[in-house]
């Protein structure tokens, strides 16, 4: 076997609600990116790294391609755009039925004119019972891009997870190591902790409300003696009705907000923590600049 460090930087694009967060954490086989049900769940490029001997592969999730509403949502549609460059491949994630959506399109016109090397995941085939639905969705991409693979699969099972894999390690060319082998990710751990409630906003939430929170960490810090980690939270909602609701009915709702984000900040930091979450209104923060740079979602 050689010892030749290879290396591919692959970006992770599509629609929104397709499934590339999953896809990226079932890769890594860690959860670093969140992911819920709603579309737009991911806000900014968040970068993975897998490391297996000699081969790194360097991923990064994107926003979900979309029409933006807001000051937010071009800043994400930006985030997509900007990460196609210069990448060595681009794994294009779609569901296996539906027409071709106009960013889809769009997204197939960029790879075209950047001329970038690009592999097809046709995810959710667990959803579907005519296979004939699958194999008219692989022939119409097949027809717009000469893609170097198309691998139908489901994150949710598995069910493909190991074809994709072997075809973007086969991606990977001779080059250095850019990060050190024990590398997950480039996220600061008070992003991944601000990621893990705002998850649970997202789950438990309805509607547009979800949508229109950011979360900062205000405290993250390790007790001395005991190893207990402190994590201080404000979620910041757009209207007065909005953080009524958030809080719920005697402290309900941000009590199990909290409550289940602070079982995966364990599970993920492998110690004890001590969550304590505030709630405060920012009015139309996603079209104001300065609050949005605030909140880190212009990187």
């Amino acid at each position: 076997m050689s010892n030749t460090q290879k290396t591919a930087f692959i970006a992770i694009v599509g629609c929104p609600n397709v499934g590339k967060s999953s896809i990226m954490n079932r890769l890594l086989g860690q959860k670093i990116a969140i992911v819920s049900p709603k579309p737009q769940t991911t806000r900014t490029r968040i970068m993975g790294v897998l490391t297996e001997g000699n081969v790194q592969l360097v991923f990064t999730d994107t926003p979900g391609f979309h029409r933006p509403k807001t000051v937010l949502g071009e800043k994400m549609v930006k985030a997509v755009t900007e990460s196609i460059t210069g990448v060595d491949l681009c794994l294009l994630v779609t569901e296996p039925r539906g027409e071709l959506r106009q960013e889809e399109q769009e997204l197939i016109d960029r790879l075209k004119q950047e001329k970038i090397p690009a592999v097809l995941a046709i995810n959710k085939i667990d959803t579907i019972k005519n296979k004939e639905d699958l194999m008219e969705r692989i022939a119409l991409f097949a027809s717009l891009y000469d893609f170097k693979a198309i691998i139908p699969l489901s994150a949710h099972n598995q069910s493909g997870m190991q074809a994709l894999h072997g075809e973007l390690v086969a991606a990977a060319e001779t080059g250095d190591h850019l990060f050190p082998d024990d590398t997950l990710t480039d996220q600061p751990e008070r992003v991944l902790a601000a990621e893990m409630v705002r998850e649970k906003l997202l789950r438990l939430l309805d509607k547009e409300i979800p949508h229109g929170t950011a979360v900062a960490v205000e405290k993250f810090k390790e007790r001395e003696n005991n190893g207990i980690l402190d994590i201080e939270v404000t979620v910041y909602c757009e209207r007065e009705s909005h953080k009524g609701i958030i809080i719920g009915k005697k402290g309900a709702m941000l009590k199990e907000i909290s409550t289940r984000a602070r079982l995966d900040m364990e599970r993920f930091f492998g110690c004890r923590v001590n969550l304590q979450c505030w709630v405060k209104v920012k009015e139309d923060w996603r079209n104001r600049e300065g609050l949005i740079h605030n909140f880190g979602l212009d990187s």
